[in-house]
């Protein structure tokens, strides 16, 4: 009688064991299926917001005019149709673009420069920003090769905060804090909202009152900025970041070579940075 006592309470206790290591596995699988959960509902917000900006983009460029045709030509008869050729997309424009006072690095008399037409809440141009810009500063600014040179195109049919922010960095560019803005803006493009763009400014020490006159004065005359959305359009630039590759006139002004559209890879700017500077345009 008392071994079977003893039977049935290990028998009790093995269950019980059994049942609380159940538990504490089901759990932990509970656990573990809420973070899949959160994952999955993260990388859907993500896709969603790459998407809405794919859409944007796609409407926006719907409702610029047609390109011309190609120009109507007239054969002999009996000989193929002659086509005019059509534009490259990625052909550097046939004019020089305008860089002083523009925020640039490195050094004056470098070689090549690269001119960046850039928009402060686009996701592509943060995604260079973070990714790729750091490294060619690294290989080819810091070194004396490249001056980097920056403009601003805000798409603001896309991208509502972007305006707002150019010209926050505008003014930090007058108290000769740039870059500084530039950086923070671009770490972290979640916060552009007017409050932000004050708080980015307290930050890197800027004057107030001085940002504050200036960023007020923005409202009524973005003037720099306005300049660079036309010079941008003229050069046909359709969307950001795009990027100039050239060399420096006599003028000043900046003759371009080589034209990069998008958030490209280190290895794509190394391969065209690679050939200008062994090019004879500047072997010379």
């Amino acid at each position: 009688m008392k071994t079977s006592a003893i039977a049935a309470f290990c028998g009790v206790a093995v269950l019980a064991v059994a049942l609380a290591w159940t538990s504490a596995r089901t759990g932990a699988a509970a656990d573990d299926n809420e973070d899949l959960k959160k994952r999955i509902a993260a990388l859907e917000a993500g896709q969603k917001t790459i998407l809405k900006e794919l859409q944007e983009i796609k409407a926006l460029l719907q409702t610029r005019p047609p390109l011309p045709g190609p120009a109507p030509t007239t054969a002999a008869p009996g000989s193929p149709a002659t086509v005019a050729p059509q534009q490259n997309p990625t052909a550097p424009p046939n004019f020089d673009l305008e860089v002083a006072g523009a925020p640039a690095r490195g050094r004056a008399d470098a070689k090549l420069v690269l001119l960046e037409f850039s928009d402060f809440q686009c996701p592509f141009c943060g995604r260079y920003t973070r990714e790729t810009l750091q490294q060619l500063e690294r290989d080819y600014v810091d070194t004396g090769k490249v001056r980097y040179v920056f403009r601003n195109f805000p798409l603001e049919r896309l991208h509502p905060l972007a305006l707002r922010s150019a010209e926050a960095a505008e003014c930090a560019r007058v108290q000769g804090k740039f870059w500084e803005v530039h950086t923070r803006l671009f770490a972290n493009q979640q916060a552009l909202a007017e409050t932000d763009l004050v708080n980015t400014a307290q930050a890197v020490g800027l004057n107030m009152s001085t940002f504050q006159q200036c960023f007020a004065s923005q409202l009524t005359s973005p003037t720099r900025i306005r300049q660079d959305l036309a010079e941008g359009a003229r050069a046909g630039i359709t969307g950001t970041p795009t990027f100039f590759m050239g060399t420096m006139t006599k003028e000043g002004r900046m003759h371009p070579l080589r034209k990069l559209v998008g958030a490209q890879p280190y290895a794509a700017f190394k391969t065209a940075i690679d050939g200008l500077l062994s090019s004879p345009e500047l072997s010379k």
